[in-house]
């Protein structure tokens, strides 16, 4: 069956079994965590097994099949969260990685490390706010895409184009958001302020790139702690988080989760990673497959980055917000920095 830009509802596995063999060039995807989560599927779902043993078998079942799918050139990336058991992590990712390379299919060829900068709160006053989340990225060969100077030197590349270009509009999509948020007019007139402040730093190279999120438009960090972003985007209408780094990119990626206004689903992972890994690990006209497609993230990068997606999601309420969200996008590069 013809899968290509498409989002199928439907189950992953048996979705996955019916497509041909060596047929994608990237899997990039994040399953539901173990007990952690409701994603409205009911009791089958995975990440809802009585057992950690159930969960990583049915992880390792679709992760087979995404192994089976993919082109000896091609890579398969997995984003998968810990839990704490008894008091203790249970490594549930690393115990996931391990099982995988074990099968002799695959091998791991880097470990990307999600620093979040607005991380969930911990209760717990004894332990340490978890703030990172692993990307595993496997191979099926030494042959693998791998577009390195793409993924080193994107950032200069935008930055020269945007200091010789007056016209260019970085954050336009920012500006459309501010002057359509219910905010009274001398915060619109301060948000724009601080929004081209922040663009200015951007095109110096002063800053690596930025976050804005607007009262009304964007959702508070999980927990609702006072203080912080939180408070600033209460009593001031918006927040700006800038983000600092070296051009030269290691295996770690900063970046804060995203938590957009009317997105039921409760774990949107970054797209600017999903951006990054995708121009990492294909080329344009590519396909992509996401067989955890959730509210469409992968999806949507893919499309904005010219590739061909496939999106499989079990969830009808999820599938209509993910393909509503491809028809909208629009390509914002500023938002992708």
């Amino acid at each position: 069956m013809d899968y290509i830009d498409k989002i199928i509802q439907g189950d992953n596995l048996v979705i996955l079994q019916s497509m041909e063999s060596n047929s994608v060039d990237m899997v990039i995807t994040s399953p539901p965590y173990f007990q952690q989560r409701d994603y409205g599927n009911g009791t089958a779902e995975i990440g809802n097994e009585d057992t950690e043993e159930q969960y990583l078998e049915n992880l390792l079942a679709i992760f087979y099949e995404c192994v089976r799918v993919t082109k000896p050139t091609g890579t398969i990336v997995y984003n998968i969260g810990d839990k704490y058991i008894n008091g203790g992590l249970s490594l549930i990712p690393y115990k996931f990685a391990i099982q995988a390379i074990e099968s002799k299919n695959v091998f791991l060829i880097n470990t990307i490390t999600w620093s979040k900068l607005n991380p969930t709160p911990r209760q717990d006053k004894r332990k340490l706010i978890q703030a990172t989340e692993p990307f595993f990225i496997f191979a099926k060969s030494k042959d693998y895409c791998f577009n390195i100077d793409e993924y080193l030197q994107h950032l200069d590349v935008l930055n020269k184009r945007n200091a010789n270009n007056p016209n260019t509009k970085i954050g336009e999509k920012y500006f459309e958001l501010i002057e359509n948020a219910d905010l009274t007019e001398i915060e619109k007139k301060n948000a724009k302020k601080e929004l081209n402040d922040a663009i200015q730093s951007v095109i110096l190279g002063e800053i690596s790139s930025f976050r804005m999120k607007i009262r009304g438009k964007h959702k508070l960090a999980y927990g609702g702690q006072a203080g912080g972003r939180n408070n600033q985007i209460t009593n001031n209408g918006f927040s700006i988080i800038k983000i600092t780094g070296n051009k030269l990119k290691k295996d770690i990626i900063e970046s804060p989760v995203e938590i957009t206004k009317n997105n039921s689903h409760p774990a949107v992972y970054p797209i600017y990673i999903i951006q990054e890994l995708i121009k990492l690990l294909s080329n344009k006209g590519d396909i992509v497959l996401d067989p955890f497609n959730g509210s469409g993230t992968t999806c949507v990068a893919a499309k904005n980055l010219g590739r061909h997606y496939i999106g499989i999601e079990i969830n009808p309420e999820y599938v209509e917000l993910a393909t509503q969200r491809i028809k909208e996008t629009k390509f914002y590069y500023e938002l992708f920095l």
